[in-house]
């Protein structure tokens, strides 16, 4: 097979007939031999061969006998009865009907892989976990609020010095200004 530069583009887009239509297929060429062998005699014959022809169509040949017997009847020449050919570029494309098709079937859960079951179970958990902190019902999350009411009294403490220290100031201030008033002799 050439590469490269001398490529052809034929045979790229290859289709290949399913099985069930190449059957389907089979079973109507059958049938049709099957009139025409039976439309060649008198016309009794014809109206008998109609009536169970008719039959056979709705039946869909599930009789193999019928099946043996039509294949005895047809004279094939050479080895065209030892190979059976299906090609692959005769495509007969099916609509289906929205009749046939079946909507109280609720599509199954698609089966997850272990990985897939792990990382869910771990979101889970995880979702779960963030929960009960928020709750302050774990380990962690009472260790932080130990913490965080330990750095309030601090601040708290803190900020009662500020306090303390600013009025000892402001109390300092006065005197010094009172001192000097009294000095200069001013009230």
């Amino acid at each position: 097979m050439p590469r490269g530069k001398y490529t052809s583009h034929k045979g790229r887009n290859r289709r290949f007939t399913n099985p069930e239509e190449l059957e389907e297929e089979r079973r109507r060429d059958e049938q049709k031999k099957w009139r025409k062998q039976h439309n060649e005699g008198s016309s009794d014959e014809e109206e008998e061969a109609t009536g169970s022809g008719d039959k056979r169509i709705s039946e869909g040949d599930s009789s193999s006998e019928e099946d043996s017997s039509d294949d005895d009847t047809s004279k094939v020449k050479g080895v065209s009865n030892l190979i059976e050919i299906e090609n692959p570029n005769r495509a007969q494309r099916k609509s289906k009907k929205l009749n046939n098709l079946s909507v109280e079937q609720e599509p199954e859960k698609p089966q997850l892989s272990r990985r897939e079951r792990e990382e869910i179970e771990k979101q889970r958990a995880q979702a779960h976990y963030q929960k009960l902190h928020a709750e302050g019902k774990t380990d962690q999350a009472r260790a932080d609020l130990a913490r965080l009411a330990i750095v309030r009294q601090q601040r708290e403490e803190a900020q009662k010095r500020r306090e303390l220290e600013k009025k000892e100031r402001e109390d300092a201030v006065k005197q010094k200004t009172a001192q000097t008033q009294k000095a200069l002799g001013k009230k």
